[in-house]
C-alpha cells in the first residue's frame, strides 16, 4: 500500500512538471509570437537628396565664345589618353586608328588608308564633315553616340576638356576651318562659357584652305570624330 501511494506521489510530480513545461512553451509563444516576413531581407530607409538641382543639359556650346578662350595645351595633354590608337602627324600615319591630323573639318570615313567600320561608314552617309557639335558629341561617349562603332573609348564626360580638345585638334591641321561669330543670344555650355574679359578672336576667312562652313546642329544621334577600331578618341 505504501509502495502504491509513493508511485502516484511520484507520477503526479512528473505529470505536474511536464504540464507547467508545455503551459510555459504555449505562453512564451503567444507573448514573443513572430510571423515570417512578406519579404526577405531589411529596408533601408535613404532619404534622396539633390545638391544644386537638376543638372543642366549637356548641348553644344557658343563656339565663338569658347573657342578663342579655350586652353589648347590641356587639350593636346588630353590627346595623350588617344596615342595608343591614333597618331596625329602631318603625315597622317594611320594606327589602330585613323590618323586624326586635320580631322576638324574633315569629311567623316575618308582618310587614305584607313579601313572603316560600317558603323562610321553608314554615319559618312549623312554628315559631310566633322562639325564642332559633332565632335562634341562624340567625344562624349562614342559608343553611346554611334552605336556599333568598335571605338572601345569611354568618352570625355567634362564639357571643358572636349572643348579644349577641339581647340587642339583645330590647331593640329585645320587652323582655317572657321571659327563662327559669337552668339550673344545662346547660353554658355557649363563647362565653356567664356571666362570674363577674354575676347574672341575674330573668325579666320570664310575662304581659306580646308575651310568648310562649320554647323552648329550635330544630330544628337548621330557621331563625330574618326572611330578607331579599339582606341581613344582624338
Amino acid at each position: 500500500m505504501a509502495d502504491s501511494l509513493l508511485f502516484n506521489k511520484i507520477a503526479g510530480a512528473a505529470l505536474a512538471t511536464g504540464l507547467v513545461i508545455f503551459g510555459l512553451q504555449n505562453a512564451m509563444g503567444l507573448i514573443f509570437e513572430q510571423a515570417p516576413p512578406t519579404k526577405p531581407g531589411y529596408k533601408i530607409a535613404i532619404q534622396e537628396t539633390s545638391e544644386g538641382g537638376a543638372a543642366a543639359a549637356d548641348v553644344p556650346p557658343d563656339w565663338g565664345a569658347v573657342l578663342p578662350a579655350a586652353n589648347t595645351a590641356h587639350g593636346q595633354q588630353l590627346t595623350q589618353k588617344c596615342a595608343s590608337c591614333h597618331m596625329f602627324d602631318p603625315a597622317g600615319t594611320n594606327n589602330i586608328g585613323p590618323g586624326l591630323f586635320g580631322v576638324v573639318g574633315r569629311p567623316p570615313g575618308t582618310h587614305p588608308g584607313y579601313s572603316y567600320d560600317q558603323a562610321m561608314q553608314d554615319f559618312a552617309k549623312t554628315h559631310k564633315a566633322w562639325t564642332y557639335d559633332l565632335l562634341y558629341q562624340f567625344l562624349k561617349a562614342p559608343g553611346s553616340f554611334m552605336p556599333g562603332t568598335k571605338m572601345t573609348f569611354v568618352g570625355l564626360p567634362d564639357p571643358k576638356d572636349r572643348i579644349d580638345v577641339i581647340a587642339y585638334l583645330r590647331s593640329n591641321g585645320s587652323p582655317n576651318y572657321p571659327i563662327p561669330a559669337p552668339n550673344p543670344a545662346k547660353a554658355p555650355s557649363a563647362g565653356g562659357a567664356n571666362p570674363a574679359g577674354a575676347a574672341p578672336a575674330a573668325a579666320p576667312a570664310a575662304g581659306a584652305a580646308n575651310a568648310t562652313t562649320p554647323t552648329t546642329s550635330g544630330t544628337t544621334n548621330s557621331a563625330p570624330a574618326e572611330t578607331a577600331h579599339t582606341a581613344t578618341p582624338g
